[in-house]
């Protein structure tokens, strides 16, 4: 009976700068959720590092896919709000909202 070898574990390290400590935490809040158990991300001045360990190459390069892409998204979407421009490019930084009640019965 042959013992049986624990799988070799894969890591890989993602890590951008974002040029300000808010900037570098405000993306790190934006892509934490999405994390799985395998991920860890923490923000080091203003990078955001992300530790990624998988059992397989196929599961790790499709969890690196996933997060650059949803670090791709957080950092456009605070490019807009930066910028203060809405998700089509049009000028929204003075939106309005109302809100309305409902007094029926």
């Amino acid at each position: 009976m042959a013992d049986k070898q624990p799988a070799a574990v894969r890591t890989a390290t993602v890590q951008t700068d974002h040029g300000t400590e808010t900037r570098t935490k405000r993306v790190a809040r934006a892509v934490r959720p999405d994390n799985t158990d395998s991920m860890r991300t923490v923000v080091e001045n203003t990078t955001v590092r992300t530790d990624i360990r998988r059992e397989t190459s196929g599961g790790l390069q499709s969890t690196v896919d996933d997060y650059i892409v949803n670090l791709g998204v957080a950092t456009a979407v605070l490019d807009r709000i930066e910028d203060g421009t809405d998700a089509a490019g049009t000028e929204g930084t003075d939106h309005q909202t109302q809100q309305t009640t409902d007094t029926t019965q």
